[in-house]
C-alpha cells in the first residue's frame, strides 16, 4: 500500500509538470487533485486510529478496543512526529487549486493541523503526564466503570478490556519514568495539584475488588451468557482489580507523596519550567486557533470584565437588592429560595423543564436540528462528588444518545440559579446541537467529522447561552444574571490564565481577582484556578470563541441588513463542523459575501 501510494503522489507531481499549458488538461488535473486529498484523508484518518485507540472508542469503532497506547512515551511521540510528516508532505504535494468550497475547508484545517501538531511535539511537557483533570489514572476508571463509552455487551468486549488492563499498568509505569525525567529537568507539575491528585487515586486502592469501580462491569454481565464465561470472567476481573490495577495506583500513590510532590513547584505558571512561555504561547494557539498572542488575550479579558460587570450592575439594580456586588453574590449563595430541591430527581427534572420550554423556540432559530437523540442523567455516584455538569456526545451509529450528565451529591444544596443557561451550554442547544450535527454528517472527512477544536465547540456553547432572551428563557432576573455570571467566569479566565502562565501571577493572586467580579464560591474558585494551572491556555478558548461568533454575526447583521436571517446564520456556522477559528472568519465572510 506505501508503495502504490507514493507511485500516485510521483504521477500526480509529473502530472502538474506535463498537463499546465490547457484548460481541459488544468480540469484532469483539479480532479486528480480532489481524489488525491480525500485519499490522503482517508488514509490519515484510518491510520490516526491505530495511534489513539480511545478515540475509535469514543466513536464506537470497537476494532482497537483492546488497545492502548502508550502515548506518552518518547518512542510513540517518535513515532507520531514521523506520521504528522508523512502526511504533511503527502498535503503539501497537491494543488489546491479548483477544490471546491468543502475540500478546500478540508485542506486548509489539515494542512494547519499537520503544522501545529509537529510543533507541540518539540516541547517537554509530556514529562508532566498527571493532574487533577486530565491523565489516564481519571481516563481509565471511567472506562473500565461500564458506564463510559467502553462497551461491555459481548464476552469479546469483556475481553479486550482485560487486554487494556494490563497495558494501563505499563502505561502508569511510563508516567512515572517521565516524572523521574522531568524532576531532573525541573519540568515538574506544581505542588497544591498533585495534592489534589492524591485523594482521586485512593478511591481505586481497595482491598474488596467488589469494591472497585472497575467491579461495574461484572454486576452488569449480561444474563445472555454462557455460565462458563460468567464465572470465568468474574474471576478474571477479581483478579485484575487486586493484582494489576490496585498495584498500579497503589505504585502511583506512593511515588508521588514520597518522591514526586518534596521537588514540585511552588510557582503556579507553565512559564516557570524550561522552555515555558514558548510552550504557553503555543498552546494558546493550539487552543484558540488563531494568531493571538497572550498579551492580546490578556488585554481582551479585561477589557471584557468591565463591560460584563456593568451589565451586571444594572440587573443587580433591578432586582431591588440593596448592597454591593460582593454582598448580592453572597445573597445568591445563601438565600433559601434558589435552593428548592428536596432529592436528585427535583433537580433533573427542572432541566427537563427548561428543554420543555425552549422547545417551541428552537425551530425560529435552527433549521438544521440533530437526529441523535438526547437525555439528561444524574452522573454516577462514583466519580459525582469531583465533576461538574458535562455532555458526553452520542454514539456515530446513534446506538448511544447524547448524554447531558449532572452531579447532585447533596440537593438540598444545589441551586436552581443557573440552570438555564447551563443548559442552552451544556445541552440544547449547546454542545448536543454541534457535536451531533457534526458527528452526523457522513459527507465530511472523518477528521472533520470526529475532530474537535476547543474555540470553536466551546465558543459555540458558550454563545448559545446569549440566546436564552430569544429562546423565551432569562424571564427571572436571576437567571440572567446568573448568565451574566457565567460569561463573566470565562472572560476572567482570560486574564487570570495569562496572568498565572505570563505575567507571575501566583495561585492565591488568581484566586483573589476572581472573588472580586464572580459569583462562584471561594471553593469553585479554587478548583477553577487550579484547573488553569493544571490545563494551561484550554480555559481561554471559550470567550475567544464566543466574541468571534458575535463579531462575525454583528458583521453579518450590518451587512445583510434586511436579508439577514438568524436561522441561515445558525445553519451556516454549524453545517460545516467544528473548524479552527481563523478558517471559520474566512468561510464565514465568504457566506457573507456570497448572500
Amino acid at each position: 500500500m506505501k508503495k502504490s501510494y507514493k507511485f500516485i503522489c510521483l504521477g500526480f507531481v509529473l502530472m502538474l509538470g506535463l498537463f499546465s499549458c490547457t484548460n481541459t488538461e488544468k480540469k484532469m488535473t483539479n480532479n486528480e487533485a480532489e481524489k488525491m486529498l480525500n485519499n490522503v484523508l482517508d488514509r490519515y484518518y484510518e491510520e490516526r486510529l491505530s495511534y489513539f485507540p480511545l478515540e475509535a472508542t469514543g466513536i464506537g469503532d470497537n476494532r482497537f478496543n483492546d488497545k492502548l497506547t502508550i502515548d506518552i512515551s518518547e518512542n510513540f511521540r517518535e513515532q507520531l512526529r514521523i506520521f504528522y510528516t508523512k502526511y504533511q508532505s503527502a498535503i503539501d504535494s497537491i494543488r489546491p487549486e479548483g477544490l471546491n468550497k468543502q475540500d478546500m475547508l478540508s485542506y486548509e484545517i489539515f494542512k494547519r493541523e499537520m503544522r501545529m501538531q509537529i510543533e507541540g511535539l518539540q516541547f517537554n511537557d509530556y514529562l508532566m503526564p498527571i493532574n487533577q483533570f486530565w491523565g489516564m489514572h481519571l481516563t481509565f476508571p471511567l472506562l473500565g466503570s461500564g458506564s463510559g463509552n467502553q462497551p461491555f455487551k459481548t464476552v469479546k468486549d469483556y475481553d479486550d478490556f482485560l487486554k487494556r488492563i494490563t497495558a494501563f499498568t505499563a502505561y502508569e509505569d511510563t508516567a512515572i519514568v517521565n516524572m523521574q525525567k522531568g524532576m531532573k529537568m525541573g519540568v515538574v507539575q506544581p505542588k497544591v495539584l498533585i495534592e489534589r491528585v492524591l485523594p482521586q487515586l485512593t478511591t481505586i486502592i481497595v482491598k474488596d475488588p467488589k469494591e472497585s469501580v472497575f467491579y461495574g462491569p461484572v454486576k452488569n454481565i449480561p444474563a445472555t451468557f454462557a455460565t462458563a464465561d460468567k464465572e470465568r470472567l468474574t474471576k478474571a476481573y477479581e483478579e485484575a482489580i487486586m493484582k494489576q490495577i490496585v498495584p498500579t495506583y497503589k505504585k502511583l500513590y506512593n511515588f508521588l507523596s514520597k518522591d514526586y510532590l518534596p521537588v514540585c513547584r511552588t510557582s503556579s505558571g507553565i512559564s516557570d519550567i524550561p522552555t515555558g512561555k514558548e510552550l504557553y504561547a503555543y498552546l494558546c494557539r493550539s487552543w484558540n486557533t488563531t494568531e493571538m498572542t497572550p498579551d492580546q488575550i490578556f488585554e481582551t479579558g479585561k477589557q471584557e470584565v468591565d463591560r460584563i460587570l456593568k451589565e451586571m450592575e444594572r440587573i443587580k439594580n433591578e432586582t431591588g437588592f440593596k448592597g454591593d456586588m460582593k454582598a448580592f453574590f453572597e445573597f445568591i449563595h445563601t438565600n433559601k429560595q434558589f435552593f428548592p430541591y428536596k432529592n436528585a430527581d427535583e433537580v433533573i427534572a427542572a432541566y427537563k423543564d427548561v428543554h420543555t420550554r425552549i422547545e417551541p423556540q428552537l425551530k425560529q432559530l435552527f433549521s438544521l436540528v440533530p437526529k441523535t437523540k438526547f437525555e439528561i442523567r444524574r452522573t454516577e455516584a462514583f466519580r459525582e462528588a469531583s465533576s461538574s455538569a458535562e455532555y458526553q456526545q452520542g454514539s456515530a451509529d446513534g446506538s448511544r444518545p447524547g448524554i447531558f450528565y449532572v452531579p447532585v451529591p447533596d440537593a438540598s444544596k444545589y441551586s436552581s440559579v443557573g440552570t438555564e443557561d447551563l443548559f442552552l451550554h451544556e445541552a440544547i442547544p449547546g454542545h448536543h446541537y454541534q457535536m451531533s450535527l457534526q458527528q452526523e454528517d457522513t459527507l465530511l472527512p472523518k477528521f472533520r467529522r470526529f475532530g474537535w477544536y476547543g474555540a470553536y465547540g466551546e465558543g459555540w456553547a458558550l454563545y448559545t447561552e446569549s440566546l436564552g432572551k430569544e429562546l423565551g428563557l432569562y424571564k427571572d432576573p436571576y437567571q440572567y444574571f446568573a448568565s451574566l455570571s457565567e460569561e463573566m467566569h470565562r472572560a476572567i479566565r482570560l486574564v487570570v490564565d495569562v496572568g498565572m502562565h505570563m505575567k507571575g501571577w501566583s495561585r492565591e493572586q488568581a484566586i483573589e481577582y476572581s472573588l472580586d467580579k464572580d459569583a462562584e464560591s471561594v471553593g469553585d474558585i479554587t478548583v477553577e484556578v487550579e484547573r488553569y494551572m493544571a490545563i494551561p491556555g484550554q480555559a481561554t478558548a471559550y470567550k475567544i470563541g464566543q466574541l468571534k461568533i458575535f463579531e462575525i454575526r454583528r458583521r453579518a447583521e450590518k451587512t445583510l441588513g434586511d436579508k439577514f436571517s438568524i436561522r441561515e446564520f445558525h445553519d451556516e456556522v454549524l453545517k460545516d463542523g467544528c473548524l479552527p477559528l481563523d478558517i471559520f472568519e474566512k468561510k464565514m465572510n465568504e457566506w457573507i459575501e456570497s448572500k
